[in-house]
């Protein structure tokens, strides 16, 4: 790991004092003055803000405030007390990550507002504009009489300038692994998604959507909304008025409490996000969400955590071929079916690890993921009462933990630990350190925890502030034993591994798996050409690439809707500092095309976004740090498409050997998704070629020096 070098520079370019008899209105502008907030308060003291991109109005005048329990409102009746305008700047490091040095550039406007009359609270609003958009959130100081504050309801809207045609999910408090939606804001019905029946857990209680929620204007404006840094706080949803084009912000609740969000004060409010961009893709490269997060607070882990690709006792059992639990009773078709008796073996026993283990080290793969070690699986699917249900220390009888540890290190291949809570974060808090003891004992230093299911205690929800707050207590307690964790059933990322680069990556998306077992068909074509430019805005995504077998013999009733050359695509265009090869063994043996993942890189120098456009295709280069060797992934949807890249990205005077691979002649991801063709030939900058895409299909590059 490099020293981490910065530029920091803070002016106080302005400070203006108010009294209420003066100004209420003042602008604040991004750095190249693209980007501008308008602050007002109106004749009843009822704060506001505005957006302007080019001079033109993206974010017509909206309201800001908050409703609380056993108090008045903070909504009105406030004068300006105090306005401080002032710049920074500064670039800095990403331990891993798109790229290693980020631009952190802005200018930013405070404003303290006090109630004109008694109690005279005081609320205190900072804006920051960035040349790719806006972030702002809610200060609110020491009270005279108040210690914390009960929040039923925060009212900040979002006040569209027309019927933006918006790439969104519904508002489910419980999970995210619905299907993205295209439509016009107007035509947004959220409820129509409960109550899906591949999903473990979902609650939809308005018309609301989940951030990051994208849209494009009729001017070819692209906006994206989302949070920063969401800490001891609830998850905000957006809910949507198809009437007249806006949206406000409507967060996560509990059925235990009256209130939302509890918070002794002073405390700040997570940021609430606008990413603008003339281009699809450059909401792709905006690190916007990162930037509002704090420094990191760990240090240099690299001494622990590295990115790398890794294999997995996983897929055999989404294929039916083998069970998590010891007697063999829960394959993923009777997990889908509440739990009968199978067939299937242990998947997770010593034997079947070092196998894999031993393809890992002969493909230089340096992780095992292995699930259903631990007692405990046969027992929870089906059950409300799943407290005490998992044990994270005590492994099934045929599987010998330390000896396959033993094995890993001793091929150079890491083993990731597997915490599946079934939702029960009380038993897991009180194993917490029982469960990080063993995989220090043992050295194993990444482990991916897994909520499926409805959250206990009853009336509890996956982004309600009580979660909230356990999958950060879990990512403190990790980075204190040094883990990384790989978050499935999360809370959405809000760009919290710039503080905690411990956290690497989370799933918070429907998956690969849902392609082996949803009774809808699976996966569309389109989806990662949708989630290119919605859920990967918020941060990493542990997607599980890479199957070549996609017909899925085991299970006749499902397949995988990509083509072979698609599938390699996704190392590239679906970002995670850890990368998964899902498919078995066997299924990979001998296959050309797998040299592709041998070689793709993990981490990265710097990211482009070439070319795209939401729910159709997406193209992204990326340089490997450390090597200079470049990776290019396109996809499209289930549209055939010819994509023309221009590699003038790469540096001046130097030949790369490129192989490219792509869609054969008679690819087509239903009928014929294995077909594919390797070229290689030399490229340099300023050379153009043309793919051609089949429906469903990609091309993966690797240019390598």
């Amino acid at each position: 790991m490099n020293r981490i070098t910065t530029l920091f520079l803070i002016a106080i370019v302005s400070i203006f004092l108010w009294q209420c008899s003066n100004s209420k209105e003042t602008v604040v502008s991004s750095p190249n003055g693209r980007v501008t907030i308008q602050f007002k308060l109106d004749e009843a003291g009822q704060p506001s803000y505005a957006v302007a991109f080019d001079k033109k109005p993206v974010i017509k005048p909206s309201k800001m405030g908050f409703e609380l329990l056993s108090q008045p409102a903070m909504a009105k009746g406030f004068e300006v007390s105090k306005a401080e305008s002032s710049t920074f700047s500064e670039t800095w490091e990403m331990q891993w990550g798109e790229q290693r040095l980020v631009e952190n550039n802005y200018n930013q406007l405070v404003v303290t507002l006090v109630e004109k009359e008694a109690p005279k609270r005081s609320l205190i609003v900072h804006f920051k504009a960035y040349d790719d958009g806006i972030g702002f959130r809610y200060e609110f100081p020491k009270q005279d009489g108040v210690d914390s504050l009960f929040i039923t309801e925060e009212r900040t809207e979002f006040n569209l300038t027309g019927d933006h045609t918006a790439y969104w999910q519904p508002g489910d408090w419980d999970i995210y692994e619905h299907l993205y939606n295209k439509s016009k804001v107007s035509e947004i019905d959220a409820l129509k998604k409960r109550n899906h029946p591949n999903l473990g857990q979902t609650y939809i209680p308005e018309n609301a959507v989940n951030t990051p929620v994208t849209m494009k204007t009729d001017d070819g404006i692209y906006l994206s909304f989302h949070e920063a840094n969401l800490t001891d706080y609830a998850d905000m949803t957006l809910k949507v008025n198809t009437s007249d084009f806006s949206l406000v912000s409507n967060l996560v609740g509990s059925e235990r409490t009256k209130y939302k969000v509890k918070r002794a004060l002073p405390f700040n409010t997570p940021w609430r996000t606008i990413q603008i961009s003339k281009t699809a893709g450059g909401l792709i490269d905006s690190k916007l969400i990162v930037n509002l997060n704090e420094p990191n607070k760990l240090g240099d882990i690299s001494s622990w955590f590295q990115p790398m690709k890794y294999m997995g006792i996983w897929w055999e059992m989404h294929l039916g071929l083998s069970t998590w639990d010891y007697q063999g009773s829960q394959s993923m078709d009777t997990f889908a079916e509440g739990g009968k008796n199978g067939t299937a073996t242990h998947g997770a026993n010593t034997k079947n690890a070092k196998h894999y283990i031993d393809f890992a080290a002969a493909n230089g793969i340096k992780g095992l993921l292995v699930e259903g070690w631990n007692t405990g699986w046969n027992h929870w699917i089906g059950f409300d009462e799943r407290e005490g249900v998992f044990d994270f220390v005590t492994p099934y009888p045929d599987y010998d933990i330390a000896e396959v540890v033993r094995y890993g290190k001793e091929k150079g291949v890491e083993i990731i630990m597997h915490h599946e809570t079934s939702s029960a974060p009380r038993t897991y808090e009180q194993q917490l350190d029982t469960a990080y003891n063993l995989m220090k004992k043992l050295g194993i230093h990444a482990v991916k925890t897994g909520y499926v299911g409805k959250i206990l205690p009853k009336g509890e929800y996956h982004h309600g502030q009580w979660m909230v707050n356990h999958y950060r207590k879990v990512v403190e307690h990790a980075a204190k034993n040094k883990v990384a964790v790989n978050a499935h059933e999360p809370i959405k990322d809000t760009g919290i591994r710039r503080t905690y680069p411990n956290e690497i990556s989370r799933e918070g998306l429907r998956g690969q798996e849902f392609n082996a077992w949803a009774s809808d068909g699976g996966n569309p074509p389109e989806h990662l050409s949708l989630v290119a430019f919605t859920r990967m805005l918020a941060g990493p995504i542990d997607f599980t690439p890479g199957v070549f077998e996609l017909t899925l013999k085991p299970k006749p009733n499902n397949k995988v809707n990509t083509t072979l050359a698609h599938q390699l695509a996704l190392y590239v265009v679906i970002y995670s500092p850890i990368q998964m090869a899902c498919d078995l063994p066997q299924n990979y043996e001998g296959h050309p095309a797998f040299q592709f993942i041998r070689d793709v890189g993990v981490n990265w120098e710097q990211s482009i976004t070439l070319d795209g456009e939401p729910g159709d295709f997406v193209i992204i280069a990326r340089e490997e740090r450390n090597t200079g060797n470049w990776f290019v992934g396109g996809i499209t949807d289930e549209n055939e498409r010819d994509i023309t890249i221009n590699f003038d990205f790469l540096p001046e005077g130097k030949v790369f050997k490129a192989q490219f691979y792509e869609d054969g002649k008679q690819a087509h991801f239903e009928k014929n998704p294995g077909d594919y063709t390797i070229e290689i030939a030399s490229i340099k900058k300023g050379d153009v070629k043309t793919f051609h895409l089949a429906a469903g299909g990609g091309v993966a590059i690797s240019l390598m020096q």
